[in-house]
């Protein structure tokens, strides 16, 4: 790892509540509601944000005004507005709506693909290898993301090899992906666990190992993507609210906290271009859409620090 004096000073915060948020609710928040939230979230400052799933509304009831939240979330300048794709057709009405950039759930685990998109993950390889082909042909500047989902274990499968996490996401790589990025969908993460894949990926993909998707199951999602980022990711998903988790993964809970990782951040002089109290503001919207859903974070429930001061490395300003 190298010291963190000669490490970069900015991340990208990349917000995923609008969708995977959402997904995991009973309630389906109001499209008016939703569009006033990613509204607020822009104004915060938020650079990049999944907005939606293009899944049958039969299957995700929540994710049934995919193409109009695309369509608003574009028009709004300066950011990158992501849409989540399991398959072709999805892909295909991503790109109509003008997503910016299409992300596929590529799981590990076996059990879990099955149960989650109903393909086994090479099959899923093969899914990459046929949306990347689209997207090249449709709409070149689009970008191409890969997540490999139960990549630090499944709660139907429990353990999954990590050689087999790496070999996957090298195959999706080779099949068109413009980045892989690994997932701990389920929460089973510890910090040691993320050193060591991320070096791997690292090692394997280069400039093309993406983001750390964590979740807050067992408490261990900050520490895991500080663990991430002292292995060179400088790309992090992260649910405002805490919202989250998958509806084909037994057990799976809230993401991130976004608000708690920003913090995190911008307390380390680690600038996230987030503003903490518009981002603070944007739960209003958030919670207005959802009335009666528990919201979590440490950040918004404590308040920031006495003193301090966004921009600058904390333990210099107030010990």
């Amino acid at each position: 790892m190298a010291p963190l004096s000669s490490s970069p000073t900015t991340v990208l915060i990349s917000e995923v509540g609008p969708r995977d948020g959402l997904q995991s609710v009973k309630a389906t928040m109001p499209t008016a509601d939703k569009l006033r939230w990613i509204g607020a979230l822009h104004a915060a400052g938020v650079r990049e944000i999944e907005v939606a799933s293009f899944v049958p509304a039969a299957l995700l009831p929540q994710m049934a005004d995919a193409a109009e939240v695309v369509r608003h979330a574009v028009a709004l300048p300066g950011w990158t507005v992501m849409a989540l794709v399991p398959n072709l057709r999805g892909a295909e009405a991503a790109l109509a709506a003008g997503a910016h950039k299409l992300t596929l759930p590529v799981s590990a685990s076996e059990a879990h693909s099955l149960a989650n998109v109903r393909k086994t993950p090479l099959a899923m390889v093969e899914q990459v290898r046929t949306i990347a082909a689209l997207r090249q042909a449709q709409a070149p500047g689009v970008g191409l993301e890969v997540g490999i989902s139960t990549a630090f274990g499944c709660t139907l499968q429990g353990v999954v090899p990590e050689d087999d996490v790496v070999r996957l996401a090298v195959a999706c790589a080779a099949a068109g992906a413009d980045e892989v990025g690994l997932s701990d969908t389920v929460g089973y993460a510890n910090p040691a666990q993320v050193r060591r894949l991320f070096r791997r990926l690292r090692a394997e993909l280069g400039d093309k190992a993406g983001a750390a998707h964590m979740h807050n199951t067992r408490g261990l999602g900050l520490a895991n993507c500080l663990a991430a980022w002292e292995e060179g990711t400088r790309t992090f998903d992260a649910s405002q609210g805490g919202l989250g988790g998958c509806p084909y993964a037994p057990g799976a809970s809230g993401n991130v906290v976004t608000e708690d990782l920003v913090f995190m951040f911008e307390a380390m002089g680690v600038s996230t271009g987030i503003d903490l109290a518009r981002l603070q503001a944007a739960r209003a919207p958030l919670q207005q859409g959802l009335p009666g859903e528990p919201l979590y974070g440490m950040t918004p429930d404590a308040g920031l620090p006495k003193g301090f001061v966004q921009g600058f490395v904390q333990g210099a300003v107030y010990g």
